[in-house]
């Protein structure tokens, strides 16, 4: 996979062609020179490019998968652990914030289904 232009590595990629741009300008993707006119992408801005996208789906920030990307020439797998693990104890903390947020709502709905009369406890727990 050789010679893509910037629409057909977004394509590649499953993403925009504004989105190549903003990885660029983030220093996440090179800017390769033009060649007659066009810029030409080859097979490592594809896999480059997949990386970020699978990194991102794994919830890392774009500063973390720079990060990332800079360890993956390193070699640093204490520090990619460490990273990991950091993102891991993130998305603990998020799954319980989560749990909790949905444990009140189905008590909310619960009292707004037993019928009695006034307000919503679901609307009035908004308002406060």
């Amino acid at each position: 996979m050789q010679s893509l232009t910037i629409g057909k590595l977004a394509t590649a990629g499953g993403v925009g062609v504004e989105t190549i741009r903003f990885y660029q300008r983030r220093g996440l993707l090179e800017t390769p020179t033009r060649d007659d006119g066009i810029r030409r992408y080859g097979s490592d801005d594809v896999r480059r490019l997949r990386f970020i996208r699978q990194a991102q789906a794994a919830g890392f920030t774009l500063e973390k998968i720079k990060e990332l990307l800079l360890l993956d020439a390193s070699d640093d797998r204490p520090r990619v652990r460490e990273l990991a693990k950091e993102r891991i104890s993130a998305l603990d903390a998020k799954i319980d914030e989560l749990k909790q947020a949905r444990d009140a709502l189905k008590r909310l709905a619960r009292e707004c289904g037993s019928g009695s009369a006034g307000p919503c406890p679901i609307l009035t727990s908004f308002e406060s």
